[in-house]
């Protein structure tokens, strides 16, 4: 249970999956959130659809909101009783301004809690295998603001073995003379990390000496942090996130939201910039008259054939409206393939058929060793398939029901949100159905897909690109989300 008060969460460096558990509960139970423009905004999907999301980031030149102004939100939407996330980049209390905002909430009477995140140097130091402490090189860590450099005595601070320097990427030609001239060498290893533990995160290694002339030449732009320091030497060694074999890929996903989760995910966990953007919406059935009937009739069918996990999760919820069960089927289940396979035997069935070529052309071929003279075959799937199963099937001699089970559209902002998201310069599109494909191509064009690699699952969706004129850069040999993302690992290794 979460206690209706003021909450300062750690969002952490940038990665979404580096909050903390706690921090994910209380955004999944918020009712406003207040949020910078270092948290990532993906975690405000984890909160519910009606909770309040206000913007307050602060950038070099920009503040949506004063610090004041910020506490007085704070205040006022505490005040009202609510569940208030102030989501703040890194950790509320390293250089998050976190101290002031729960002084304001004391101040006012309101009851608060810090939820601590991970602060920018330990997510930079994790994700680019420069550890911040180590036996052989450092024991002693200061972590200093470069925001207002005449402030520091850096004859005192740039001694310290590892010194990490938050905002101070813009001044960093005064701050290396600084500590050069209190006695640091100008051979000292040190690096300068703009996103850290995000996909697009950059890094550059030198001195002392030369690194802010790299940061010029790179036009390296905050937000970023410069760790300086002997254990920067271990970056070349340690370095496992760049070497993440899809690391700075920027790569679109365009299935339906609600399944877009575990492509995500893989790619992610690649090291893959994954960009969300759905081109299909799965939806219930206009009119379930049909698959109803088929449903009171269901013992009578000698086959159910299941060719999505769509499929499998509509008929089932329209079973569970009905006055049956599952001791109703007494025919064979076939599925097209392995996802679909799993999806029934969530509901605790055994399959009885599986294509071996997750396609309608497989299917028949996995139900070629059975007699289907005479037996009633039901199919239940989307509104608009390909009529080859259902003839094929017929033409052997089964007496074949095709009902409908739920349907797919375009989102109705699709043309909008692929022109924005587009623009962002994807290296890759994946594409899991002719659909998808379709929708895309004709919300922006085939001519926006141009210098875009698309990466298909199977034939027929690669049919469908080609003829848009879309060529098909990677097509997957084995027709699966896994056998797509190995046919990308493919690609970039040959």
């Amino acid at each position: 249970m979460t206690v209706a008060k003021v909450y300062l969460v750690g969002a952490g460096p940038g990665d979404p999956e580096l909050i903390t558990v706690k921090g994910r509960r209380l955004l999944e139970n918020a009712d406003c959130i207040l949020y910078d423009h270092l948290a990532s905004s993906d975690l405000l999907d984890l909160a519910p659809a009606s909770a309040e999301r206000i913007y307050v980031g602060k950038k070099k030149s920009e503040h949506a909101l004063s610090q004041e102004e910020i506490c007085s939100l704070l205040v006022e939407r505490g005040k009202r009783g609510l569940t208030v996330v102030r989501l703040k980049g890194g950790d509320p209390f390293i250089f998050g301004r976190g101290g002031e905002e729960a002084e304001a909430l004391a101040d006012a009477g309101l009851a608060f809690e810090v939820v601590p995140g991970v602060t920018s140097p330990l997510g930079i130091a994790a994700y680019t295998g420069v550890p911040l402490t180590h036996r052989d090189h450092t024991s002693v860590v200061t972590f200093i603001t470069g925001h207002d450099v005449s402030k520091i005595d850096w004859s005192k601070v740039g001694t310290s073995e590892t010194l990490v320097i938050f905002m101070g990427i813009s001044h960093f030609d005064e701050i290396a003379r600084c500590i050069v001239a209190g006695g640091r060498s100008a051979g000292t290893p040190a690096m300068a990390v703009r996103w850290g533990t995000r996909p697009d995160q950059e890094v550059l290694t030198g001195t002392l000496e030369s690194l802010p002339g790299l940061i010029h030449a790179h036009a390296l732009k905050p937000p970023a942090t410069i760790v300086v320091g002997d254990v920067v030497r271990l970056h070349g060694k340690l370095n496992w996130y760049e070497r993440l074999p899809l690391f700075g890929q920027r790569i679109v996903v365009t299935r339906a939201r609600e399944q877009a989760a575990a492509l995500a995910a893989l790619l992610h966990n690649l090291g893959a910039e994954v960009i969300e953007l759905p081109t299909i919406d799965i939806r219930a059935a206009d009119d379930y008259t049909a698959l109803d009937n088929a449903i009171k009739n269901l013992r009578e069918y000698g086959w159910l054939i299941f060719t999505s996990a769509n499929g499998v999760r509509f008929f089932f919820e329209r079973l569970d409206r009905s006055q049956l069960d599952l001791r109703a089927i007494k025919g064979r289940i076939c599925a097209i393939g392995p996802a679909t396979r799993d999806a029934l035997e969530r509901f605790h069935l055994k399959v009885d058929c599986v294509a071996e070529e997750y396609v309608a052309e497989g299917l028949l071929k996995a139900l070629a060793a059975f007699d289907l003279a005479g037996v009633r075959v039901l199919i239940a799937r989307a509104a608009v398939a390909r009529d080859l199963l259902p003839t094929e099937l017929a033409r052997r001699g089964a007496q074949v029901e095709v009902v409908e089970a739920y349907r797919t559209a375009a989102p109705p902002d699709l043309a909008q949100l692929a022109a924005g998201e587009l623009g962002r310069k994807p290296d890759w599109i994946t594409f899991t159905s002719s659909s998808t494909a379709q929708n895309l191509v004709d919300a922006v064009g085939a001519e926006a897909l141009r210098g875009v690699k698309c990466a298909s699952i199977g034939p027929v969706t690669s049919a469908t690109l080609r003829q848009n004129g879309i060529p098909v850069a990677v097509e997957a040999s084995i027709y699966t989300i896994p056998g797509l993302i190995q046919a990308l690992l493919d690609n970039l290794n040959a």
